[in-house]
């Protein structure tokens, strides 16, 4: 069997709002895209083929988590991650680079050797190389690879920021020769720079001088304000290729997802829904929805009557409140796939909107209502 080449196509634009096509081998991926979050080979508290049914057709796992619990053996001894977890979507895995910075306390980093972890499980000792970070995803058998990058946290340190951003792209270029050649999967860079539109503009150029499959603005969702964000998405995305997805690494809210699609990001993922879901906060056409609140107990409305997958709504609210307040599991597994499933709709109308030439429209409808 021949296998399908790793392809990206612009199918319409409006505005900046672009309609694009990922062809994997595994099956294609449409534009604007927002992928779950499945951390530890699991998106929790949900089946993965009630995950495809939401219409999700990609979804993100963690290298670093993987690497550490149960181990790349374990999963390699399948054939990988997708017989591992049993998943027939395609799956993007990230490097690891989060968690250099989300998990400073246990780790220090060093240019030639990489992020040096102690594990935040059992304290074992990891050394996450550009090249062992590639090597492991590879192991993993994901469709899409991300080089290892540092993510710094947000700090107004202009040369805090240039510094790690320079590290970034010294490992990038190290991450892309690990890589090698294999058009059946791809590989993304990571722009960096924080807040500064030069670091951000030479960091792509960078990238882009070394030539991947794709493009991922990351170091942002580290405690940004919603414009600051999109400031930096106004300076950098006019000059990143046309030709290439563009993703925007872990954001967010709805109304995140929708000011981004509208400066031409093409890509997202998020733990907002499922973990939002695990709580009790529910995402509705209607707006946010806690349904831990005592109003709820003698609510016997569905909890969004405008969303038609899966018969969710033969759940009322009522019954949600008590699942909820009992610690009842099936409560977190309901609104998990509620989110994810809401999620998938927003993008499906963010799509239709975009071929429709209305996205403008939709956008300004719900920027500040979702």
């Amino acid at each position: 069997m021949t296998l399908k080449k790793f392809s990206f196509n612009v199918k319409e634009e409006n505005i900046k709002a672009r309609l694009g096509l990922i062809e994997t081998h595994r099956g294609n991926i449409h534009t604007p895209v927002f992928m779950p979050v499945g951390t530890q080979a699991t998106i929790k508290g949900a089946f993965i083929d009630d995950i495809i049914k939401t219409g999700s057709e990609i979804i993100l796992s963690n290298t670093y988590h993987l690497m550490i619990r149960p181990g790349v053996k374990r999963i390699e001894s399948l054939g990988g991650l997708h017989q591992f977890m049993n998943c027939k979507l395609p799956i993007l895995t990230d490097s690891g680079g989060f968690q250099v910075m989300s998990l400073s306390k246990l780790n220090k980093i060093d240019k030639e050797k990489g992020a040096i972890f102690k594990s935040h499980i059992d304290g074992k000792k990891f050394v996450l190389s550009p090249e062992e970070s590639i090597k492991v995803q590879k192991s993993l058998n994901s469709d899409i690879i991300m080089v290892l990058d540092e993510c710094p946290k947000k700090s107004n340190d202009y040369e805090m920021i240039k510094n790690s951003m320079n590290l970034s792209m010294y490992w990038a270029e190290r991450s892309k020769k690990a890589f090698g050649i294999n058009p059946h999967k791809a590989i993304f860079g990571i722009i960096q720079g924080g807040l500064f539109k030069d670091l951000r503009v030479n960091s792509l150029e960078k990238l882009l001088s070394i030539d991947f499959n794709g493009y991922a603005i990351g170091g942002l969702a580290v405690g940004e304000s919603q414009n600051e964000m999109f400031k930096v998405l106004d300076d950098i995305t006019s000059l990143m290729p046309r030709n290439k997805p563009r993703y925007l690494m872990g954001v967010g809210s709805p109304s995140d997802i929708l000011g981004a699609v509208k400066r031409g990001i093409d890509m997202f993922d998020c733990v907002l829904p499922t973990r939002s879901g695990r709580t009790g906060l529910a995402f509705t056409w209607n707006g946010r929805i806690n349904i831990r609140n005592a109003k709820y107990q003698n609510d016997n409305n569905p909890i969004d009557i405008n969303t038609s997958n899966f018969n969710l709504n033969k759940y009322s609210k009522n019954y949600l409140n008590h699942l909820f307040n009992t610690n009842e599991m099936l409560g977190s597994m309901l609104l998990t796939l509620h989110n994810i499933n809401f999620y998938q709709e927003l993008m499906i109308a963010i799509r239709n909107n975009i071929k429709n030439g209305t996205f403008q429209q939709f956008h300004d409808k719900y920027i500040n209502y979702l």
